[in-house]
């Protein structure tokens, strides 16, 4: 169960609307490293996870990847809310309008929608931790890559949040990966499925 605090885990003010920088943060909405991926990669990788601390914190994790939606869905909503026919056409933003007005909508920056091989869950807790260091490590270059494009400051504001929230989850998962290791049998990752290592058909 969840209680919803009714708000942003770091205010979002955007003064001036600027579509074109709204179409490349938007990536961080349901982009290939994006929040979604990253939200529905945690909470659905938990129920695999043999131990309750990793369990934990995939869920702690998880649930504050929704919040960074909200966050990328209220910072595009206020770049792209007002804006006049002669904004939206010079800006690039017609397509997108075409389809969604100004409605948030999970997408790359490049256009491409929201899936869910975007993520993945694989059952297998060694796998599952690697898999979240790379996607932090992702997800914070991107969030690099958006500082490198924006210069306002109340924009770069939650957008440099969002990235120090990236790198406190890749050390945590260090962590988890670490307190894995030390859990399973003389620190072998292949004694999570013993079986592999025994070969029925070798005579001894």
């Amino acid at each position: 169960m969840w209680n919803y605090e009714k708000r942003l885990q770091f205010p979002v003010n955007i003064k001036e609307p600027n579509a074109k920088l709204a179409q490349v943060i938007i990536s961080q909405y349901g982009g290939p490293d994006g929040e979604m991926g990253a939200s529905m990669r945690y909470l659905s990788q938990r129920y695999a996870t043999p131990y309750r601390e990793v369990a934990g914190l995939l869920t702690d994790i998880g649930t504050e990847e929704l919040a960074h939606l909200e966050m990328v869905a209220a910072i595009v909503h206020q770049l792209t809310r007002n804006l006049s026919m002669e904004e939206i056409e010079k800006s690039g933003f017609a397509p997108y309008y075409i389809d969604h007005t100004v409605g948030i909508w999970p997408q790359a920056a490049g256009g491409i929608p929201f899936n869910a091989c975007e993520f993945q869950s694989k059952g297998d807790i060694i796998t599952d931790l690697h898999e979240d260091l790379a996607a932090e490590q992702k997800a914070r270059s991107t969030y690099d890559n958006i500082l490198r494009l924006i210069k306002e400051p109340d924009v770069c504001e939650p957008i440099k949040f969002l990235r120090e929230r990236e790198i406190v989850h890749f050390q945590r998962f260090g962590e988890a990966l670490r307190l894995t290791q030390d859990k399973l049998d003389s620190k072998n990752f292949y004694s999570f499925n013993p079986g592999f290592d025994m070969c029925k058909d070798c005579d001894d």
